[in-house]
């Protein structure tokens, strides 16, 4: 069962590929990772990681919903959050970038890391995303937590302490 699990999500990723076989063979003997157009089957809002892990901590406190793919950047310190395409959509905050129809996305295979990119949540196949509502939600709510945390942060860093 787990096999064909991830099979579905190397054929649904690699679907948002140019060439899905080329994708596949990049992903199991090249680099490790494809780069994969935004915008057909998914859209990608990209975050500081603070923000983003504390958010995806928020979505999994709903047990009836499991939080869609989540793709983490841990050199550039980002989370990935895919959702559902939306070309008008308008993200706004620090840092918040929204990657949609145009942009590529470099994206590990959903069964590994691959160098600096790891899936936190990976696709399981059958096309599930992150609803923009619950997302938007859970990240208001980081962005709040961080808000109040970052006063408490400022003076543990201050001279003397």
């Amino acid at each position: 069962m787990h096999s064909v699990m991830w099979k579905q999500a190397v054929e649904w990723l690699a679907a948002a590929a140019t060439d899905p076989q080329e994708c596949k063979r990049e992903w199991d003997h090249g680099k490790g990772t494809a780069l994969l157009a935004a915008g057909r089957y998914w859209d990608v809002l990209s975050v500081p990681d603070r923000l983003g892990l504390l958010a995806l901590d928020i979505l999994w406190r709903d047990p009836a919903k499991a939080p869609g793919p989540t793709l983490v950047d841990v050199t550039a310190r980002r989370v990935g959050f895919f959702l559902p395409p939306d070309p008008v959509s308008e993200w706004v905050g620090f840092g918040v970038r929204h990657v949609g129809r145009g942009s590529w996305v470099a994206v590990p295979p959903p069964y590994r890391p691959a160098g600096r990119l790891e899936w936190l949540v990976p696709p399981d196949g059958t096309g599930a995303l992150h609803s923009p509502g619950p997302l938007e939600l859970a990240l208001r709510r980081a962005t709040g937590t961080l808000a109040v945390l970052a006063p408490v942060n400022a003076e543990a860093a201050a001279p003397g302490w």
